[in-house]
């Protein structure tokens, strides 16, 4: 008697299931809660989403990219004439041309996961567009509008200084000029001894990709100081931040 072989049913294979990002989720990582969620929509929607569609007025976020630019370039300027009073208009300009350029947009939007809740056509789809330096730019520029629309300046204002503090800190310490020892040693220099203070290379060595620099500053005869730096203007900040430490009694950072 032949057996018959038992037929076993298949274990069901569990997958792990993405799970699908959400605008609530969004508005958690950018703090701030939508009152017209159609705008939030609207600036995650690139052109691309309604590709082969024939209405009239498909919204995309082209329009608020355009207002974003604006409000962002008006936050960080504000926030940059505040925080150094004694830098020049051109420094300025440097500064916020850095804090606003597309790879730090790009990069603040990469921090906060937008890739993940951008509404793409196909095409862009199968282009990576979700880690596009430029559509991902464009994207926290229509967010920062939406924001702006949303909830007005002060509310725009809070979000991008929370957002863009790590670029605001790393120009902080790493642009040179930001903190401008050599201004505000000038003018107190002029204020108190009535001359501007001289600058002169006292030392250079090093290879011409590693270059090291000793720059001497001098106020007085009685007042000088020295700093180093991989460039000239670095070694000269420096310098200008040692007599200034001298003269303020370190209450300089």
């Amino acid at each position: 008697m032949l057996k018959t072989r038992e037929l076993t049913r298949p274990k069901p294979v569990r997958t792990a299931q993405a799970s699908i990002p959400t605008e609530a989720e969004l508005q958690s990582m950018l703090g701030y809660v939508f009152h017209r969620a159609e705008l939030l929509q609207e600036a995650l929607t690139h052109r691309s989403h309604w590709q082969g569609k024939h209405w009239d007025r498909l919204p995309d976020n082209e329009r608020l990219e355009f207002l974003g630019d604006a409000v962002l370039s008006l936050v960080v300027s504000e926030y940059l004439l505040g925080t150094y009073p004694a830098l020049r208009e051109g420094e300025l300009s440097k500064i916020k041309a850095h804090v606003v350029s597309r790879a730090s947009l790009a990069g603040v939007a990469r921090r906060l996961g937008l890739g993940r809740f951008l509404r793409l056509g196909r095409g862009e789809e199968v282009n990576c567009g979700r880690e596009k330096d430029s559509l991902l730019a464009n994207a926290l520029e229509a967010v920062i509008a939406a924001i702006y629309l949303d909830g007005g300046l002060a509310s725009a204002r809070e979000c991008i200084l929370r957002l863009f503090r790590k670029e605001l800190i790393r120009s902080d310490h790493g642009q040179e000029g930001l903190r401008d020892y050599k201004s505000r040693l000038q003018e107190w220099s002029q204020k108190h001894c009535g001359d501007v203070p001289q600058y002169r290379t006292i030392h250079e060595s090093g290879p011409d990709h590693r270059k090291a620099f000793q720059v001497e500053v001098i106020v007085t005869n009685e007042l000088r100081g020295v700093g180093i730096g991989r460039t000239k203007k670095e070694a000269e900040q420096m310098a200008a931040k040692h007599v200034l430490r001298h003269v303020l009694h370190d209450s300089i950072s």
